[in-house]
Formats: C-alpha cells, sequence, structure tokens
C-alpha cells in the first residue's frame, strides 16, 4: 500500500467480481477466437456510444499486472474524487506534473475500469496511459484482461464526460500499443505475446471518433500480452502464430521459417 494516496483498483473487490459459475478457462486451441469476440471498443456509461478501440489484453494475476507495469515504469492512478480533480486542475493550469493524476472513466461490461496505469511526462498534459477491465475468462487459471491504451497530447474542457476536463488523444494509437509491446519485451516481463483481430481497420483518410471527437486511426489489431512468471529473456517469449501489424509480417514471416 502507498500511504497517503487512495488507487482506483483497491476500490475493486476482483475475488468477487464474477461468480465461480462466470468463469471459463479457455484452452490453447479456443484462446483466439475468444479474444476476438470481446467488445470493440470502449463505451459512454449506458452502453450506447462507442468510444476509444480496445487495443490490448493482458493475461495474468491481479498482482502479476500490476507488478508488471510497476517494474516497467509506470505509475497508479489515484481515485477519481472530488479533490483529485481539483489537484489535477492546478497541476493542469500551473503546467506542473501529477504522477498519479485521475483518468476519466469509459465503460466495458457496464462497469468503468477496474483498473489504469499511466506514464506521465513533464507535465499533465502528455503521457502514455492505458485501462483494463478482468474479463470472465481464464487462460491457464491466470485472468484474462482487455483494455485501451492511448497517448495524451494535451488537455481541453469538454461537455460530453466527467469530469469536464479530458486528454486529447494522439490520433496515431497503433504507436501507444507498439510502444508497450516494446517496453514489456525490453523489461523481460513477457511469456508469449501476438495479435488478434480487435475494432478493424480504420485508415487515416478514414479516421474513428472516441467519445469526447478525438479522431483515432488503426489498423485495427488488439495486442495479446501474457505476462511471464519470472524474468524472460527476449529471444525466449514465445510469438503467437495469429495476426501480426502489417509492419512486422516480414520479420514474423521470417522467425516463423527458422
Amino acid at each position: 500500500p502507498d500511504p497517503g494516496i487512495e488507487l482506483d483498483y483497491e476500490r475493486v473487490d476482483f475475488d468477487h467480481l464474477y461468480t465461480a459459475g462466470d468463469r471459463t478457462d479457455i484452452n490453447e486451441t479456443n484462446l483466439r477466437n475468444a479474444l476476438e469476440n470481446l467488445p470493440c471498443c470502449t463505451t459512454n456509461r449506458e452502453g450506447t456510444i462507442n468510444g476509444d478501440p480496445l487495443n490490448i489484453v493482458v493475461i495474468g494475476s491481479v498482482e502479476q499486472v500490476v507488478n508488471a507495469f510497476l517494474d516497467n515504469g509506470w505509475d497508479e492512478t489515484e481515485l477519481l474524487t472530488t479533490d483529485n480533480m481539483i489537484k489535477a486542475a492546478k497541476a493542469f493550469l500551473s503546467g506542473s506534473s501529477y504522477r498519479h493524476t485521475v483518468i476519466s472513466p469509459l465503460y466495458c461490461f457496464g462497469r468503468q475500469q477496474d483498473l489504469s496505469m499511466q506514464k506521465p511526462r513533464k507535465t499533465i498534459s502528455a503521457r502514455n496511459h492505458l485501462r483494463l477491465w478482468m474479463t470472465p475468462m481464464l487462460h491457464n487459471g491466470a485472468p484474462v484482461w482487455v483494455g485501451q491504451i492511448s497517448r495524451d497530447v494535451g488537455v481541453r474542457m469538454t461537455f460530453k464526460t466527467w469530469p469536464p476536463f479530458t486528454h486529447k488523444i494522439s490520433p496515431a494509437v497503433d504507436e501507444a500499443r507498439e510502444y508497450l509491446v516494446e517496453n514489456m519485451v525490453i523489461s523481460n516481463t513477457l511469456a508469449e505475446f501476438g495479435f488478434v483481430e480487435g475494432v478493424g481497420a480504420a485508415p487515416p483518410a478514414e479516421p474513428r471518433e472516441n467519445l469526447t471527437g478525438d479522431p483515432y486511426f488503426t489498423d485495427g489489431l488488439r495486442v495479446v500480452l501474457v505476462i511471464s512468471e519470472k524474468p524472460t529473456p527476449i529471444n525466449e517469449i514465445k510469438l503467437l502464430k495469429w495476426e501480426w501489424p502489417p509492419d512486422y509480417k516480414d520479420l514474423i514471416d521470417w522467425i516463423f521459417k527458422q
């Protein structure tokens, strides 16, 4: 526990988020199809409007997931309260940093994110951040999480969400996803990784929008990151023979032929 701050995921009772009857352990054969059938996007509270694409899957226990991100230099997120919103507003107005700044709620499975992490820069206006939801699925006994990652490039006012200010995201959401892959691979955190179909392609010429109107474009894939129980050198990470982004294709084809 970090004295002095209340973290967003501490409000969630992960042990009782689902009943035993809700949980399904997905084997290797059916995993790809199950991950592709997860929701495409975050939504508003009512679940009526799609927002940011759900472009990441993480497989591991709560402790493994949190520790993997902390080990890679990510920070936990404070609970969304009035005091913390005021603290964030002051940081924005002064141009200062706020490492554990609040992250606005998005929704999946009818609830806001279970866990969020961020990697801040010099000011509150710029950071990489991600949201995760624990799904009812297990894989080899480990929880399967689905989430969203993007890179913030500014802060602006909005009347579309609460709180009434939000970060503006970079439209190149795949760049934030790729940064996460590189981050986790280089730090020996992953046992396996690969890609599956997700939201579907949206080229730069035909971008989609998130809930606050920020455009984004993507190849439409979601990365699958299986957290390792022990440090795993790069040459021992298993590459999943599923989908791969176009920029990876020649390299992956060569690797799989070896």
